[in-house]
C-alpha cells in the first residue's frame, strides 16, 4: 500500500533549529541516532532554539496542537531524537505529546541519495485523533518526503497539520510546499507520461510532491533516468 500524500495547499516553512554541523559534529549524535535516550536528551537541549519555540507558538496562536514525531527505525536501532526533541518542545509549550505513532518500515535515508530516498517511502501507523490539530516533529529534513507521507497518514485519519519542526535540516528544503512555478516546469520538462506512472508507484500526482523532491526531478536529464533510478534504488 502506497503511503497517502495530499496537495500542499498553503503550508508553512518548517522551523529549523540548528545548523547540520552543530548537530550532526555534536559529540552526543551518533549514539542519539542509534536510540540512546540520554544521548538525544544532551543533543536536543544543547541545540534547540528558544526563539524558534517561541515562532512555533506564535505560528499555531490560538491553539494547543499535539506534537507527534517521526520515530524513525536506523539501521542501528530506533533514531531516539524525534521523541526527545517532541517531549523538550511540549515541556517548554506545555503541549501535548503523542507517541503512538510509529514508522513501520526502513528506508534507510540517512546519508542516501535522492532517488533512493524517493523510492524508499517512510510508511506509519498508529491512532490519530479525528479534527485534532497536529504539529509534525523530526531529527532532520531533506527532501521532505518523510515529513509528506507523516501529513498524508495524519491528513488520512482526520487529523490536521499545522505546521512542521525539525532539529536541523537543510535551509533550502524549509519549504515543504510546491510551488506552482516548480509544479508546471516539472510537468513541462518531463511530460504527463511520467505523472502517470508516479501515480501509479507511489499513489499521489506531482502537485504532492515537495519543493526539495520536484526540484531534484526537475534536474534530472530525462524521465527514462527517473524510472530507472527509482526502480533500481527500490
Amino acid at each position: 500500500m502506497n503511503p497517502p500524500r495530499t496537495p500542499w495547499h498553503s503550508f508553512p516553512d518548517v522551523l529549523i533549529h540548528a545548523s547540520e554541523s552543530s548537530v550532526k559534529q555534536h559529540s552526543d549524535y551518533h549514539a542519539a541516532k542509534s536510540g540512546d535516550g540520554l544521548a538525544a536528551i544532551r543533543l536536543v537541549r544543547d541545540t534547540i532554539n528558544p526563539a524558534l519555540i517561541q515562532s512555533l507558538a506564535l505560528l499555531v496562536a490560538g491553539h494547543q496542537p499535539i506534537l507527534v514525531s517521526a520515530h524513525a527505525y536506523e539501521c542501528q536501532g530506533v533514531n531516539a531524537i524525534p521523541e526527545i526533541f517532541a517531549d523538550e518542545i511540549g515541556k517548554q509549550l506545555v503541549w501535548p505529546v503523542d507517541s503512538n505513532v510509529v514508522q513501520i518500515n526502513v528506508v534507510s535515508h540517512t546519508g542516501a541519495d535522492g532517488f533512493s530516498r524517493l523510492a524508499r517511502q517512510a510508511e506509519f501507523d498508529g491512532t490519530i485523533q479525528t479534527a485534532a490539530k497536529y504539529v509534525m516533529v523530526d531529527d532532520f529534513v531533506g527532501m521532505g518526503g518523510t515529513l509528506a507521507n507523516l501529513r498524508g497518514f495524519i491528513a488520512a485519519q482526520g487529523g490536521d497539520i499545522l505546521a512542521a519542526v525539525t532539529l536541523t535540516g537543510k535551509p533550502h528544503s524549509a519549504k515543504l510546499q510546491l510551488t506552482i512555478q516548480q509544479l508546471n516546469e516539472l510537468r513541462k520538462k518531463h511530460g504527463r507520461e511520467l505523472e502517470y506512472w508516479w501515480q501509479h508507484r507511489f499513489g499521489h500526482n506531482f502537485d504532492s510532491l515537495t519543493e526539495s523532491e520536484a526540484r531534484y526531478l526537475v534536474r534530472t536529464s530525462d524521465a527514462d533516468t527517473i524510472r530507472n533510478r527509482i526502480i533500481a534504488a527500490k
